[in-house]
């Protein structure tokens, strides 16, 4: 079905464009108002800029490609499906909600704080995040390649997750998550992982205090822990194999450690009773 074409025109006010199916809209203003574009299917968006709040709700089959959303556009796309948006810049904050199957290519978020909570199937590609203080949020089913992150919090409650060639400075990422995989990445804040499930890191960067204790399965394979990743797999099931040395450890729990050098080790008399067997290589 050829679509209906809405081009070189403003709105404003409520739902001016409410339940219209079907359409390509090309070059429009949405002044301020509320909820443009809601309860709408196979929507095409073009060029367009959204001031008003909650634009798109109750969505499906959804094409956003070179638009902005203003800071003033918050809210914007919740409790929709099959969301697909390239080249658009988001100033808003709270940007996706409930979400079933959401794609993103050369996005912009600048006010990223709360967005893509309970989310599910998403993709990212090339994606730079600002304020992105607990992004994803229990949001599950998440692929990533080509990401920067400045955020805390983000991922909290995530599950099944792989993130690749991603450089985060996130304090307390990756918290109680299950089926995490991060690939040839840099990740620098505090308390990296914790209370996670099957967290695993492959020749990443990591910085910051404290990081990765409590978590039930971890695996590092060629990583490299900067000097202030410290203190590191108190109470961690954990199988490390490091690249240069290690500043600290402390109470590790079960598995092995292997470093080239390990500065301080930790155990004080609540370190569990199986304690990791750390082994040093022969570059000591």
């Amino acid at each position: 079905m050829e679509k209906e074409i809405i081009k070189d025109v403003f709105f404003e006010g409520e739902r001016p464009l409410f339940g219209r199916d079907n359409v390509r809209l090309e070059r429009l203003k949405f002044y301020p108002g509320e909820s443009a574009v809601k309860e709408c299917r196979h929507v095409e968006a073009y060029r367009c800029e959204f001031w008003g709040k909650y634009p798109f709700w109750h969505n499906d089959d959804t094409r956003i490609e070179e638009c902005e959303f203003t800071v003033y556009a918050r809210a914007a796309i919740w409790y929709s499906k099959n969301i697909f948006m390239r080249r658009t810049r988001v100033d808003a904050p709270k940007m996706f909600r409930q979400i079933d199957g959401l794609r993103l290519e050369e996005v912009k978020l600048t006010t990223a704080g709360e967005c893509c909570w309970f989310c599910r199937d998403l993709t990212l590609r090339d994606v730079d995040v600002k304020g992105g203080d607990y992004i994803f949020m229990c949001s599950e089913n998440i692929d990533i390649d080509g990401f920067t992150l400045q955020g805390n919090y983000s991922f909290q409650d995530a599950r099944n997750v792989v993130v690749r060639n991603a450089r985060m400075e996130s304090k307390d990422a990756f918290w109680h998550t299950e089926n995490v995989t991060v690939y040839d990445s840099y990740i620098n804040g505090e308390y990296l992982g914790w209370y996670s499930k099957n967290l695993k890191l492959v020749n990443c960067v990591i910085g910051g205090t404290q990081a990765m204790c409590y978590i039930d399965n971890l695996v590092l394979e060629d990583c490299t822990l900067l000097p202030d990743c410290d203190l590191n797999f108190e109470y961690s099931t954990v199988q490390a194999t490091i690249k240069g040395g290690i500043t600290s450890v402390k109470n590790p729990g079960k598995g092995f450690i292997k470093a080239e050098r390990i500065g301080d080790i930790v155990l004080d008399n609540r370190c569990p009773a199986e304690s990791a067997v750390i082994t040093l290589t022969a570059n000591q």
